[in-house]
């Protein structure tokens, strides 16, 4: 009886680790090739330019900002007049205490769907074995814009990563051979944070890490637990990289997901990776990515 439970265990566990099995996954790679996405060049590999995905996200980063404007002052008082006018309104210098300007303070989740039009969560997956998955509770998304994020610390491939990679799930391989280490625990969590914690400039964070909590301030860094599409479930989103322009507004980094490894690469733009799906997606699906 115990042996039959042990070898029960040990399937359990296969059966989830088999997809991050090198031998496995190229054995069986013709099995599954309708959920592989084709990619000849990295250049093809944009659903959208990043201006587009610049023009999703900012308005929505702005968004959790002004409802988070009681918690914002040292930023603020930083930021120039002009810049610091998109946020407040002259009355409310007067209610610090008060949430988004003209009206009361929103859930990060409420700021989304007030923005986007859409909501993401993480919930227990239906697929077996499949641990967590994402799926859109509220609204729909429309095409062509960044449904999640996929945070973590982001190594080059010359950068050490094996005594995190040992049983982490989250590690995500890039077509340039970049590795993204999305793991919310262990030793993955104190790395992105002191990574996160040394490349603060003054009052400015430049990155998110609320997301290794169960209080994040940006709802789309979830990118991790999005399910992969197998061949009777077709991907409803494809990563694509997001190099962060320079010109992203300082002010509004606090919300980007991703750190890099090396302190001497900080200052280069960050290259974080979107899911954004090709077509809407209703509400109540679960978003599945390529594999």
């Amino acid at each position: 009886m115990a042996m039959s439970s042990l070898l029960k265990r040990f399937q359990d566990k296969w059966k989830s680790y088999r997809h991050r099995f090198v031998p496995w996954i190229a054995f069986n790679l013709r099995k599954n090739e309708r959920s592989l996405r084709k990619v000849t060049e990295q250049s093809k590999d944009r659903l959208v330019s990043d201006e587009e995905l610049s023009e999703t996200l900012i308005p929505f980063f702005r968004a959790l900002l002004r409802n988070d404007i009681a918690c914002q002052g040292e930023v603020l008082r930083l930021l120039s007049t002009t810049t610091r006018a998109r946020y407040i309104s002259p009355e409310d210098h007067e209610r610090p205490e008060r949430g988004e300007p003209g009206g009361e303070h929103r859930r990060p989740l409420e700021t989304m769907l007030h923005t986007t039009g859409f909501c993401i969560e993480r919930k227990p997956s239906s697929l077996p074995f499949a641990g967590t998955g994402v799926f859109v509770t509220r609204g729909f998304v429309p095409k062509r814009t960044t449904v999640a994020m996929y945070p973590g610390t982001i190594y080059q491939a010359f950068e050490p990563i094996l005594f995190q990679s040992i049983w982490n799930a989250f590690v995500f391989r890039c077509i340039d051979s970049v590795l993204i280490d999305g793991n919310d625990r262990g030793i993955s969590k104190m790395i992105y944070r002191s990574c996160s914690g040394r490349d603060r400039l003054g009052p400015f964070a430049l990155s998110d890490a609320t997301w290794l909590t169960v209080s994040t301030k940006n709802p789309l860094a979830v990118g991790q637990y999005v399910n992969n599409s197998t061949n009777d479930r077709t991907a409803n989103v494809y990563y694509q990289e997001y190099d962060v322009p320079k010109e992203f507004p300082l002010e509004l980094r606090q919300y980007l997901p991703n750190v890099n490894y090396r302190h001497d690469t900080q200052r280069s733009a960050i290259s974080a990776r979107t899911l954004v799906p090709p077509s809407c997606i209703s509400s109540s699906s679960r978003v599945r990515s390529s594999s």
